[in-house]
C-alpha cells in the first residue's frame, strides 16, 4: 500500500470542464484500434495529414539498381527528411542506423525476381515485423496478373495479422507488363486492397480520372514514383496527386537516382506538407543544389 504520510488530498478534477475527445481523421481509420490509429499517426504528418515516404525496397526483386548499390553511402543522408521509410529487413538490419528513430513499412512479401515471372509472393512471419517494430506491414497485390489470387490471399492474411497486432497493412498494388495504368485499373486495384482489409494504399497516378479513384478508395491512397523522370516533372507528379486527393507520395528512384537527392526530398516534402507549386518546389531543388 501507498505510504499515506504526506499524501495530498487529489482536488484538481476539473469538474464542469467536458473532456476532450481528439477525432482521428484519417480516411477509413475512425473505428480502428488505438494501436492501428498510433501507427499511422507516425506515418503521416499531424499538421498537413500526409506522408513523405521513401521507397528503397527495389532490391529484393531487381538487385543492385542505380543508386541502391551502397544503402550506407545513398539513403542513410537522406533519413532525416523521410516521413517513413519502405524496405525490406534485410537491408534494414544491415545498412539503417536504429538511432534514425524512422518509422517503418516494412516489405512483407518476398519471391520471385526480374529474372522470372513476378508477384508469385509469400508473406514474412508477423513475429518479424514485431521484433522490428514496424509502423505497416506492405505485400504486393497483382491484381489482374497471374498470381491475383496469391496476392490477395496475402493481402487478407495482412488484415488479420493487422487485426490481432495493431500493424497497419499497406496495400501495394502491382502494375504487369500486359496492364494499362488508367483510372479503370487502378480504381479497381485500390477498392480491391481496401474491400481485402488494407489500412492504405500505395499506386499509381494516372493523368486523366485519377481523382475518381481516390474517391472510390475507402482509404487513404499514397502514389507510387515510378520510373525516373527528370526532377522537375517528378514535382509535377507530386503535385498533381496531392491536388487530386493523394495523401502524400511512396517515392524511391525520383529521390535516390535524383542529380541531388537531398535537394530533391527536401523538394517534394515542400510539394506534399507546404503544397507549394511544381515551379516553386523545383526553384528550391536548384537553390538547395547551389548550397
Amino acid at each position: 500500500m501507498a505510504d499515506m504520510e504526506g499524501n495530498i488530498d487529489a482536488r484538481n478534477y476539473g469538474i464542469g470542464i467536458a473532456a476532450k475527445q481528439d477525432v482521428f481523421n484519417m480516411k477509413g481509420s475512425a473505428n480502428a484500434g488505438w494501436g492501428v490509429k498510433y501507427r499511422l499517426s507516425r506515418i503521416f504528418d499531424r499538421e498537413s495529414g500526409n506522408t513523405v515516404m521513401l521507397a528503397f525496397d527495389h532490391g529484393y526483386i531487381m538487385g543492385p539498381t542505380s543508386g541502391l548499390e551502397r544503402i550506407d553511402l545513398t539513403i542513410n543522408p537522406l533519413l532525416e527528411y523521410a516521413d517513413c521509410i519502405m524496405c525490406t529487413r534485410g537491408a534494414l538490419r544491415s545498412t539503417i542506423p536504429p538511432m534514425a528513430c524512422k518509422p517503418l513499412a516494412l516489405r512483407f512479401s518476398a519471391g520471385t525476381t526480374v529474372l522470372t515471372s513476378l508477384n508469385d509472393e509469400c508473406l514474412l512471419s508477423i513475429e518479424e515485423a514485431i521484433r522490428l517494430d514496424a509502423c505497416a506491414i506492405a505485400p504486393m497485390v497483382a491484381v489482374g496478373g497471374e498470381f491475383e489470387a496469391v496476392t490477395i490471399k496475402n493481402l487478407a492474411a495482412c488484415a488479420d495479422f493487422t487485426a490481432r497486432y495493431s500493424i497497419p497493412t499497406l496495400g501495394v498494388t502491382a502494375v504487369g507488363r500486359e496492364l494499362v495504368r488508367d483510372a479503370r485499373y487502378l480504381g479497381l486495384a485500390a477498392r480491391v486492397c481496401a474491400e481485402n482489409g488494407a489500412n492504405f494504399v500505395k499506386t499509381y497516378y494516372c493523368d486523366e480520372g485519377f481523382e475518381k479513384v481516390v474517391a472510390a478508395c475507402p482509404v487513404p491512397i499514397v502514389i507510387a514514383g515510378g520510373k525516373k523522370l527528370p526532377e522537375s516533372e517528378a514535382l509535377e507528379l507530386a503535385y498533381k496527386a496531392v491536388q487530386s486527393g493523394a495523401r502524400g507520395v511512396d517515392m524511391g528512384r525520383n529521390i535516390f537516382q535524383a542529380e541531388n537527392p537531398a535537394a530533391m526530398i527536401q523538394a517534394v516534402r515542400a510539394v506534399v506538407h507546404k503544397f507549394a507549386k511544381p515551379s516553386e518546389a523545383f526553384e528550391l531543388y536548384k537553390d538547395l543544389c547551389a548550397d
